[in-house]
């Protein structure tokens, strides 16, 4: 959009007329292994997301008056990366041209009144006709001309220039910023930033507002091609998206099975053939990094009431080398809504779900990694006994497994609603002190950081069939006890409905997701009162340390409700898809938070790691750039249906040596199964460096 030229500029004012550069808030934080004085507010500073149209993702071609010009997104010796912009005017008589972000909510940075902000482009120009200016966001009038930030000097070489702002004028929430070429000459310009300059007050060490307790959210300017009913973090950082016909039974008389992997650092997705209806089937990330898949949906329910959903029996592993399915030997029988969980010697167990016949399978699946099979049924350890639909099953330090009682749809089963499993012993010992079983569907359950600590926190539930209220209870128990018995926990605190609508006291919420995060902390988030129906905006964060929620953490302005998962990415921030309301349709929106540990500083960086391969009980050397607090693993998630029992955090005890440090790997299996984590370090400021990839065997 261009706009007229105001006659109260001066002579150079013509070039401000157009649409200037718009940055985002949060969606891009730093570039990877590049530190900035504080966070960089703005999207795709190094222009590295390219946009259907080969542009970078938010920004435009734009320009206004008569001249002769080309845009063009240059490969050759960018100042980093692989893509510069370049803009080059031959014959002008009037106006300007610029390549420019997108002016909307989904491309400006929020800024706070009173503060001020360095804003730096590093570029080359050809012509002195080259300036930098401003426009604000006034909540009253619209967008608004500001002020001259700079005009550029003439350099032939990489040239970065830091204008600071002047305080942010009450009233304006975004500004937008950009460098501008008017007259003939060619502009290149790349690895733009925006820092908040102001000093934090006494006592804090935050500057960003209301960002530095509560995070924020940032709503991609894309969404995905693909439902994502299951997402599984990959040992690349990439994320696997899995719909199979996406809860569609159109799609699945049309055969029209659906995946895509999805790329964080590039917002670009690749579509995947899938195979067989995956939707509502189980999976798990293997020791080599490839992903098993079991089961899905053989059929909808019948229209006459013959028969509901039915399992299948297929099974496939997804390998993020090949980006292909390969199949693998069927199952014992068909699975809709099984568990799957690693086991301490890299084989899965699996429980649950609905077989080929509609009714509740009972048989223990079991897959054999050295085999890379599923055992027989006569192979397997039965106890022949019905677990629920993805019922919630962490393995525990000793090699058995504990069902937490998070399960999905409808009534709990008979007992105290959560027990212990030993498949060697073939035994199962109820554990009770679990409140209100029968309304934990689709309630969600952690194990906290560390694993070393055996606790588990299990949040939220409500019930299908008879949808009250969806609950605020948590629930936590100590596994590393005698006899675990759950106790009590802090309730969720509240938050509103659609429309802004207070839930009262007695109002929690079902679908809920829980993230593990770098820091140790437990981001929950997303959520419903009812069966598909009246999403929650209300997130909080959990301190394992001392059991208690934070709450007003930022909300995630897209409903998150059934078929809906958030998961924690390599650079700490945490993503969230899907929604699946009861009228049938699908949100295809993606959703970024960016936690408050993101606004205090300078991340640290890991510049170095003593080799990938990290065995059991032994030490591993990394180099840092600076006083680390603390260092993890974390499993990458693999979730849907608010389930992801793998989902885990191994605290690392640390020998010091400068910024060489050592860190000591458990020697025990059943703690951290083999397969890729993210290794984490944390500041002593609680910021989080970007994870390296190691795998643990």
């Amino acid at each position: 959009m261009n706009r007229p030229a105001l006659p109260l500029f001066s002579r150079r004012d013509r070039i401000r007329t157009a649409q200037v550069v718009v940055l985002t808030l949060l969606l891009v934080l730093a570039v990877p292994g590049r530190s900035f004085a504080g966070a960089n507010l703005l999207s795709n500073p190094g222009l590295e997301v390219l946009a259907a149209d080969g542009f970078p993702v938010c920004w435009e071609r734009s320009g206004w008056g008569d001249s002769t010009h080309t845009f063009e997104v240059t490969h050759a010796a960018p100042h980093g990366g692989t893509n510069a912009m370049q803009v080059t005017v031959g014959a002008i008589s009037s106006g300007d041209r610029k390549a420019l972000m997108l002016e909307n909510p989904s491309c400006a940075p929020n800024v706070t009144p009173g503060h001020q902000y360095d804003l730096t482009a590093w570029y080359k120009t050809t012509t002195a006709n080259t300036v930098m200016t401003m426009f604000r966001h006034d909540v009253a009038q619209g967008w608004v001309y500001w002020t001259d930030l700079a005009t550029l000097a003439v350099t032939t070489t990489w040239t970065p220039r830091t204008v600071r702002t002047p305080p942010v004028p009450a009233g304006t929430d975004q500004i937008v910023w950009g460098v501008t070429i008017y007259g003939a000459g060619t502009l290149e310009t790349d690895d733009y930033s925006m820092v908040d300059a102001t000093q934090p007050a006494p006592g804090t060490s935050c500057s960003a507002g209301p960002a530095c307790t509560a995070g924020a959210w940032q709503v991609m300017p894309f969404e995905s091609p693909v439902r994502g009913i299951h997402a599984v973090v990959l040992k690349n950082g990439d994320v696997l998206l899995v719909a199979g016909s996406g809860n569609d039974p159109a799609a699945f008389a049309a055969g029209s099975f659906t995946t895509a992997v999805y790329r964080p650092r590039t917002g670009t997705f690749t579509a995947v053939p899938t195979p067989a209806d995956l939707f509502c089937s189980g999976h798990v990330q293997l020791a080599d990094g490839r992903v098993l898949i079991m089961g899905g949906n053989k059929d909808y329910p019948a229209v006459d009431g013959s028969h509901g959903y039915k399992g299948l029996r297929d099974s496939f592993v997804f390998d993020p080398d090949t980006m292909a399915y390969t199949r693998v030997n069927d199952m014992s029988g068909g699975s809709w809504y099984p568990s799957a969980t690693v086991l301490g010697n890299g084989d899965v167990v699996s429980l649950g779900g609905l077989g080929e016949d509609s009714s509740g399978t009972v048989a223990t699946q079991y897959f054999d990694s050295s085999d890379q099979r599923w055992l027989p049924l006569g192979e397997a350890n039965q106890t022949w006994s019905f677990w629920g639909l993805y019922p919630s099953m962490i393995l525990m330090q000793d090699g058995r497994l504990f069902y937490t009682g998070s399960h999905v749809f409808g009534n709990g089963l008979p007992g105290t609603g959560a027990s212990i499993y030993d498949y060697g012993a073939n035994t199962i010992t109820p554990v009770t002190g679990l409140r209100a079983k029968d309304e934990r569907d689709q309630s969600m359950s952690v194990l906290l950081p560390p694993a070393q600590d055996q606790r588990v926190l299990t949040l939220g539930g409500g019930n299908i069939d008879t949808n009250p209220d969806a609950n605020r209870l948590t629930d936590l128990i100590d596994l590393k006890q005698a006899t675990p018995v759950y106790r009590p926990g802090p309730q969720l605190p509240t938050g509103t409905l659609t429309g802004g609508v207070p839930q009262t006291a007695a109002q929690g919420k079902m679908y809920v997701s829980a993230v593990l995060l770098p820091d140790g902390k437990v981001f929950e988030t997303g959520g419903g009162l009812h069966n598909r129906a009246d999403p929650v905006y209300e997130a909080s964060m959990f301190d394992p340390a001392t059991d208690t929620f934070t709450p007003g953490m930022a909300t995630d302005p897209v409903p998150r409700t059934y078929h809906s998962s958030a998961f924690l990415l390599p650079d700490g921030r945490v993503m969230a898809v899907g929604d699946n309301p009861g009228n049938g349709t699908f949100e295809m929106r993606i959703s970024v938070y960016s936690p408050p540990y993101l606004f205090k500083g300078g991340r640290p960086q890991i510049l170095s790691v003593a080799g990938q391969q990290w065995a059991y009980g032994t030490s591993k050397q990394i180099t840092v750039d600076g006083p680390i607090l603390k260092a993890s693993l974390i499993r990458p998630e693999a979730v849907t249906h608010s389930s992801d029992p793998n989902q885990r955090y191994i605290d690392l005890p640390m020998t010091v040596n400068g910024n060489t440090i050592g860190l000591n790997l458990t020697s025990n299996p059943n703690l951290a199964p083999p397969g890729w984590y993210m290794l984490f370090v944390v500041g002593t400021n609680g910021v989080p460096s970007v994870a390296q990839w190691v795998q643990v065997k």
